[in-house]
């Protein structure tokens, strides 16, 4: 199929969404990080402390691919397993996709209990990812709808990061209240790193992105979220939105169509941005989020495993469902692109959406 006449940038496209108007195309938002590292041969881990490498490179290989592209600074998946005092390692080995927590903060009831919240303008990645926001302030490219994202991850997920998932799920259950004063600390941390970056940068056209994985059905039921998860996720949300920024961008990763209901009650913005993994159907998270614009969410592992002519179908299946939500909808993997993908498969991906991504 050939392609049609572009009659909007991929800015102008998100924008378009963002009235709550239909674009010409679908935009692609990749989630990716590591990606372009390898694809323009450079370490993965200068997507995550070199921030003008990590900048420069996206911003080049998003273009080259027509993706929407938006400045974190730095972002990385285990936010809070640093900045509360723990370690963490940079990603290494050829399959390495993101930071993880090498040791964690605390190790006990005790210690957690203990836990002080840590100064929002020093903790872990913090001072990188404000360098890194400030460099994305210069030359915007017209497929940039925001001026920049910062990373706000989810809140459950930074309070499993301080002590580790496992001992978070085991506190949930014979220490709940152990449990909810990391909740707490994630909490009133990420509000104040939220009024920080408005101090820093203000609020017009800047969104906060947060992943949360660790609360995914998998790892927790539907009745922990109620309790754990969602007053907290819910109270982070109502305060981000009531400081004056329009958009919360949450990835509601893996497993969470249990979870969808409590989800729903969670304020995302005007419209919000939410993005799944493959687990959970589009139209089904379209019905719990009416009025927010839906991303997602072809599996990962296909575009990573499969032939281009596989990822093709399967990236036009995905493309068919979201396009028909009436809800405002991007085109994403269900999770980050694999970093160590095929070039082929990619762009097989990109051409399925150029071929019939079209609105008109």
């Amino acid at each position: 199929m050939a392609n049609k006449k572009a009659r909007m940038t991929n800015r102008e496209r998100v924008e378009a969404l963002l009235r709550r108007e239909k674009p010409d195309r679908v935009p692609i938002w990749p989630f990716a990080m590591g990606f372009p590292m390898v694809y323009a041969g450079v370490s993965v881990v200068d997507a995550y402390n070199n921030p003008k490498v990590g900048l420069d490179v996206g911003r080049k290989v998003a273009k080259e691919f027509d993706w929407i592209f938006i400045p974190m600074g730095t972002g990385y998946a285990a936010f809070g397993g640093w900045e509360f005092g723990g370690e963490i390692k940079w990603p290494s080995g050829e399959f390495a996709q993101a930071p993880s927590v090498l040791r964690h903060a605390v190790e006990t009831p005790e210690e957690a209990m203990k836990l002080k919240m840590p100064d929002v303008r020093k903790a872990g990645i913090i001072p990188l990812a404000v360098e890194g926001l400030k460099l994305s302030l210069e030359g915007a490219g017209d497929n940039e709808p925001f001026k920049l994202g910062f990373q706000l991850e989810g809140t459950f997920n930074v309070a499993c990061n301080i002590p580790g998932a496992d001992k978070m799920c085991k506190w949930m259950i014979k220490k709940p209240e152990v449990a909810h004063h990391l909740l707490r600390l994630a909490t009133d941390y990420l509000v104040e790193l939220a009024l920080y970056y408005k101090e820093l940068f203000g609020t017009d056209r800047i969104s906060g992105f947060g992943g949360e994985p660790s609360a995914s059905n998998d790892l927790i039921s539907a009745k922990q979220f109620e309790e754990f998860a969602l007053p907290y996720q819910k109270e982070t949300n109502e305060k981000f939105l009531a400081m004056g920024f329009k958009t919360r961008v949450m990835h509601i990763c893996g497993e969470q169509n249990l979870n969808l209901p409590y989800w729903g009650k969670i304020p995302m913005g005007d419209p919000g941005i939410v993005t799944f993994g493959h687990e959970v159907k589009l139209e089904e998270a379209a019905k719990y989020f009416p009025k927010d614009i839906i991303v997602g969410n072809l599996e990962p592992a296909i575009i990573q495993i499969s032939t281009p002519e596989e990822v093709y179908e399967a990236t036009r299946v995905v493309l068919e469902k979201g396009m028909n939500l009436g809800t405002g909808y991007f085109f994403a993997p269900g999770c980050e692109l694999p970093p160590m993908a095929p070039v082929e498969n990619v762009k097989a991906m990109n051409k399925a959406i150029q071929d019939h991504g079209w609105y008109d």
